[in-house]
């Protein structure tokens, strides 16, 4: 393990910043603006950093460092990479009011707090945290707030975030990042869409709401002045395509809802306001009702109901259809489909056969359809016999 020295720091930056000869270190270490100490494998920061007054930029990523450094004394920096080290809490910040980009990615974060005093930050990567199984990262709700008057670029990707809705008070947001997560929920990113106006970069890719039918398209339309999504630009002229197509579903569903509050259905089934009864062949006496596609979909039941109810009894008041007359086949059986064609058939004494003949005829009439039993007209009531 290291531990940072006077040493280090004095080699830990560009050709540009080199001692002169007739200079002490203290006004060496104050003059540099940029130090480069990333993947040194220190774990310890000392207070020989703090000589460094006028440091803007502190390069301290791939180190193994457990906690953020105090920096009090350098209050002048405006950008600190602290990612890939084993952080787990921000701490130490307060003093640097000048900071306006921050880098933790790759950490062990669980929540993000104690930024509530950065007014001027811009930038904050929070990508990748090391999170102990089936956990998520956390936002505190006061530190949201205070970023939501500066904060432009925020990364999360990677955090195992099934929802953003604890970000959507960040109105200046002008680039989001929240790849490799389990965001799921479309009306969610419409909400918060709407309230970020200033978006014009972003990156979904690696959720599921991704794998959704149209989501590029929804996307688009939800975030009206998106340019880049998931690294893809967004041409004029499919932004204009898909407004338009977005502004006619609409106008549509408002004529639909319109048309439902009115309780004018029959707008829908051409000028008829009574659903057309369909037979049934199996049961010819009980009508069916045929309900088109686009009426399934939000007819309040209420009014199906009361349809019903009007077109059962326009069809309760039509005739019933004339009985199908029988019919004789060339063996001489009377076939038909109602019993009641024969009802009075049995009282009948006299029955129409075959041209008189001298000779007796044995003729026999079955009678079929839905009856009881099988009736058999004797030879002796033939006329002729």
């Amino acid at each position: 393990m290291v531990k940072l020295t006077i040493d280090l720091i004095a080699r830990g930056t560009s050709g540009y910043t080199k001692k002169k000869r007739d200079e002490s270190m203290s006004q060496y270490l104050r003059r540099l603006t940029h130090l480069y100490l990333e993947d040194r494998n220190i774990d310890e920061v000392s207070d020989e950093l703090s000589m460094c007054k006028n440091l803007s930029v502190l390069y301290l990523y791939d180190n193994q460092l457990n906690r953020i450094p105090m920096l009090h004394q350098n209050q002048n920096i405006n950008m600190l990479y602290l990612q890939n080290n084993d952080i787990c809490k921000i701490e130490n910040l307060t003093p640097l009011s000048r900071l306006s980009k921050l880098y933790l990615g790759g950490n062990c974060i669980t929540v993000l707090e104690g930024l509530d005093k950065l007014d001027n930050l811009q930038e904050l990567h929070l990508e990748n945290q090391r999170l102990p199984p089936g956990e998520k990262l956390l936002f505190d709700p006061r530190t949201i707030r205070s970023l939501s008057r500066s904060l432009q670029v925020i990364n999360v990707s990677g955090n195992n975030l099934n929802s953003i809705s604890d970000l959507e008070c960040l109105i200046m947001i002008q680039q989001f990042h929240a790849t490799d997560n389990q965001l799921m929920d479309m009306k969610e990113l419409a909400n918060i869409f709407g309230q970020w106006h200033r978006l014009w970069r972003l990156d979904l890719m690696g959720n599921p709401l991704c794998h959704k039918a149209k989501y590029r398209d929804r996307v688009i339309v939800m975030a009206s002045h998106l340019e880049i999504l998931d690294g893809k630009e967004i041409s004029e002229t499919s932004r204009q395509f898909l407004r338009n197509w977005h502004a006619s579903k609409e106008v549509q569903k408002k004529k639909r809802e319109e048309i439902y509050r009115k309780g004018n259905v029959g707008d829908f089934l051409d000028g008829n306001k009574e659903l057309p009864p369909v037979k049934d062949p199996r049961n010819p006496k009980v009508p069916g009702y045929m309900m088109p596609g686009y009426m399934m979909k939000g007819l309040p039941r209420k009014q199906f109901d009361e349809l019903l109810a009007r077109t059962t009894t326009n069809m309760s008041e039509k005739p019933e259809p004339d009985r199908t007359t029988p019919v004789k086949a060339r063996s001489g059986i009377l076939r038909s489909k109602n019993a009641e064609d024969f009802a009075d058939f049995k009282n009948s004494t006299t029955i129409a056969s075959a041209p008189v003949r001298r000779r007796p005829v044995n003729m026999t009439f079955e009678l079929t359809g839905n009856l009881d039993s099988t009736h058999h007209i004797k030879p002796d009531h033939l006329l002729g016999h």
